[in-house]
């Protein structure tokens, strides 16, 4: 039975992407609808060597250089976020109660910045020289743990990684915490840096990055015709997750409320998706029930939409099935910032927040020309004004790790 208490409150946002260090500034560019990827010193010499990369952040700055110093890039974007999140929903960390506030984020994977690096000293026989920290930086609980850890919360802290999923599934976890009583606030959403060589090349031999070395800006195309494949990103997206009644008692602004979630798996293939959508459509539906929703009443979807040729079609097919022909509206954020990896659904969900507050769907950047099948009502050129109350947000990943999140404006 759905109560209040099943539906969390969300009362902050921190945002740190290509597109800017805030979630303000993020929504402005993003709503320029162009492409953010160019070539990427990092990535030089490589067959695919361009990226969406965070520009003019200086983790020394903003944290000191001994904690950026401990830290990877993926927990420096995403404490960074936290910080930011914390801060817009007014609270105050030193006055909370510490063992009710929890910390669940998602990331795709450990760092591949720092063990291609730590692994060399150690093939050189150089076992000496390898940094007593790189562990301790790299395994992806520690983005969860040194949030916990600068912000003194002292409830449930970990990582969930369901690969691309990760940080949408996050934000589900979350929900459910707080459903069940056992926090009163948790800090959830995702970070990612999938800049490094290594994943560059891992992804590139998979076929999975689009090879548009000569126009980097119109590489990222999802659903359309001559789309070739996905560009990386990284970035950090983080959400204040409220039960209702805490977030009443102490006056807090609510900037929308996470309705529902599902998560599935296709059980399938290591990467490829099930054929035609099958298992988006099926978490699609259970998120709408688990919100007490129908597809009527969603007024904007968020796609996953990475501008793979499969991973497109089987999304555009799945929504088409869903909501019939004509459809809400939707965009795909990953055109204009690239594909944060496991950080990327919880940048969605709150741009979905940001959608909801202003009443407008941004542009999907690149696209010509959709598949004559599988059409959907895409946003292009600019920013649209929709009145819309419910929106879904989706996030699929490698492994068949499928999940959705359905957010409202507040009551």
């Amino acid at each position: 039975m759905r109560t209040p208490d099943t539906e969390a409150a969300i009362t902050g946002i921190g945002m740190i992407t290509p597109a800017g260090l805030t979630a303000e500034a993020t929504w402005a560019t993003l709503c320029e609808g162009r492409g953010l990827a160019r070539h990427d010193p990092e990535l030089a010499g490589l067959p695919v060597d361009f990226s969406c990369r965070v520009d003019d952040f200086d983790p020394d700055a903003v944290h000191g250089r001994k904690l950026a110093r401990r830290l990877d890039r993926f927990t420096q974007l995403g404490l960074t976020a936290a910080r930011q999140a914390v801060a817009d929903a007014g609270l105050d960390p030193t006055a909370w109660a510490a063992d009710r506030v929890g910390v669940v984020l998602g990331t795709g994977s450990n760092s591949l910045e720092t063990y291609p690096r730590e692994f060399a000293r150690l093939n050189e026989g150089r076992p000496t020289h390898v940094s007593p920290i790189a562990l301790t930086r790299s395994v992806p609980n520690m983005v969860a743990g040194e949030v916990a850890m600068d912000l003194g919360a002292h409830g449930p802290s970990f990582t969930v990684s369901s690969a691309c999923a990760s940080g949408s599934t996050a934000l589900g976890v979350a929900r459910a915490l707080l459903a069940a009583g056992t926090c009163d606030i948790v800090l959830a959403g995702g970070a990612e840096s999938g800049r490094s060589r290594m994943t560059a090349t891992c992804f590139a031999q998979l076929q999975a990055l689009s090879r548009r070395t000569d126009d980097p800006a119109a590489a990222c195309r999802p659903f359309d015709l001559e789309r070739d494949g996905f560009v990386l990103s990284e970035g950090a997206g983080l959400l204040v997750l409220e039960r209702q009644d805490h977030a009443r008692r102490r006056g807090a602004r609510v900037r929308a409320l996470l309705l529902g979630h599902a998560a599935t798996s296709d059980a399938h293939h290591p990467v490829a998706p099930l054929p035609e959508g099958k298992g988006a459509e099926r978490t699609i539906r259970t998120a709408l029930a688990d919100a007490g929703r129908e597809p009527g009443d969603i007024g904007y979807v968020s796609a996953h939409g990475t501008s793979t040729p499969p991973g497109d079609r089987g999304e555009a097919l799945a929504l088409r099935r869903v909501f019939g022909g004509g459809g809400p509206p939707v965009t795909a954020p990953k055109s204009v910032l690239g594909h944060a990896l496991g950080a990327s659904g919880a940048i969605e969900a709150a741009l979905t927040v940001l959608a909801l507050e202003r009443q407008q769907v941004p542009p999907t950047a690149n696209l010509d020309r959709q598949e004559p099948d599988a059409e959907l009502d895409i946003v292009t050129g600019r920013p649209r004004p929709v009145e819309m109350n419910v929106a879904m947000t989706n996030s699929f990943g490698f492994g068949g790790h499928n999940s959705v999140l359905v957010l409202s404006r507040p009551r």
